[in-house]
């Protein structure tokens, strides 16, 4: 398991626990648990344009999930765009026009890069798992900026998250198991007192953090189709 744009461990470490070897990758290593400190943005254009890479270390057996920067495509930038943000409402109108254009420039860097990312994978034959927030509308998905997600996740605290968040999930050479893992008994879970990030369009750590629990719900359901002995039988199981 390659872990792309992760520096919590939390993928890492119940890939782990399930017997899979995983590794994190992220420029960050914010939390101890980074195993490769590369720019990955780096890593991909280079494997797309065919140039030496960490990619080139990567297998057919293995897999990669990637939790894809997600900050330019989300819901929230559309205010920016519109120049009714908070964050910047204290500028002069050609002030927040100025930050929109910085963001469409962004947003159009980062979508190219997921593109190359896709491209980089299906042209090696690796599998490739990406996360992204399905918040609506969104550039990739509501706006249809980007081919339509395997499946989204509409409640993550059902498998035990933090937040309810609406996740979707692309797979690219594989298909997802389909499990019910599902912890409708446990006790909401809650992360007190987190905070902002303290600059604008970009998610705090704390916020962004995925529960162990939903990590290894996830990959137990969606990934190696393991029957867990919380699961939540229905009587289409019977």
């Amino acid at each position: 398991m390659h872990c792309f744009f992760e520096q919590s461990g939390t993928f890492k470490r119940e890939f782990i626990k399930l017997g899979i070897p995983a590794e994190d990758y992220d420029i960050q290593n914010n939390f101890g648990e980074t195993d490769h400190t590369d720019d990955l943005f780096k890593a991909i254009e280079d494997a797309y344009d065919g140039k030496p890479s960490l990619w080139d270390n990567i297998t057919t057996d293995d897999l990669i999930v990637a939790f894809f920067p997600c900050i330019y495509f989300e819901t929230i930038q559309m205010c920016y765009y519109q120049c009714t943000h908070n964050n910047n409402r204290h500028k002069p109108m050609t002030g927040r026009i100025d930050d929109a254009i910085e963001r469409i420039e962004l947003r159009t860097k980062f979508h190219i890069l997921i593109y190359k990312m896709v491209h980089d994978a299906l042209s090696r034959n690796l599998r490739l798992i990406i996360e992204n927030p399905a918040t609506t509308p969104s550039f990739l998905i509501g706006m249809q900026n980007f081919p339509n997600p395997t499946f989204i996740d509409k409640n993550r605290m059902l498998r035990g998250d933090y937040y309810a968040k609406p996740t979707a999930y692309w797979f690219f050479n594989c298909e997802p198991t389909h499990g019910r893992s599902f912890q409708n008994d446990k006790v909401q879970k809650t992360i007190l007192n987190a905070k902002p990030s303290g600059k604008a369009g970009i998610c705090s750590e704390e916020r962004s953090l995925i529960s162990p629990d939903y990590a290894r719900n996830f990959i137990c359901d969606f990934i190696i189709g393991k029957e867990q002995e919380h699961t939540e039988r229905t009587l289409f199981d019977l």
